[in-house]
């Protein structure tokens, strides 16, 4: 039964480590990333289809992204879903091929965006937080229905606490990782 417990909670504060990082690779670093353009998406024969299934994204220099569309008359469709989609990068197109070039980020912009990914941390913590708060309330009803005795309740709710620390360590770790990337010149 704790196992049971332990096992959830994991899964949910797990789930909130990868979402954590999903979320940092969206944030603009003064290094080009294709990630940036993972939720852009163009209008492919009446479809909304991710950039990345009807073109080829690739990183051939640090401040540059190239977008080479599978069909060239999806250009102009690729160009304006890059300018929808508000990523800060201008694209450039020669007919062939579209070139983004990554511009670098003011002392200011960087400072802002440390803000962001510590609110990002946060919002991290407070899910694992939950998942501990909820972790602790089924122990607690496991041990009022007789199905644990108070002694497992209370190793189970350490066991919760040792668990919660170990995740809110590990998002400290994917922050000060962050922090230091885009306060890198």
């Amino acid at each position: 039964m704790i196992d049971e417990v332990l096992s959830d909670a994991r899964s949910a504060m797990e789930k909130a480590i990868k979402a954590l990082k999903k979320e940092m690779t969206k944030v603009r670093t003064g290094r080009a990333s294709t990630a940036l353009l993972d939720d852009v998406k163009v209008e492919y024969y009446g479809v909304l289809t991710p950039l990345s299934q009807v073109a080829t994204l690739s990183v051939p220099e640090a401040r540059l992204i190239t977008v080479q569309p599978w069909e060239k008359n999806l250009l102009p469709a690729i160009e304006k879903a890059i300018f929808k989609a508000d990523v800060g990068l201008t694209p450039s197109s020669d007919g062939q091929i579209i070139r983004l070039p990554v511009p670098a980020l003011t002392e200011e912009r960087r400072l802002e965006m440390v803000k962001l990914i510590k609110r990002m941390a946060e919002d991290a913590r407070i899910s694992v937080r939950s998942a501990r708060r909820e972790a602790n309330e089924n122990l607690k009803m496991l041990e009022k229905e007789k199905e644990i005795t108070e002694d497992e309740q209370k190793r189970g709710e350490k066991d919760v606490q040792a668990l919660t620390d170990e995740y809110i360590d590990s998002i400290d770790t994917v922050l000060q990782a962050k922090e230091r990337e885009l306060m890198e010149v």
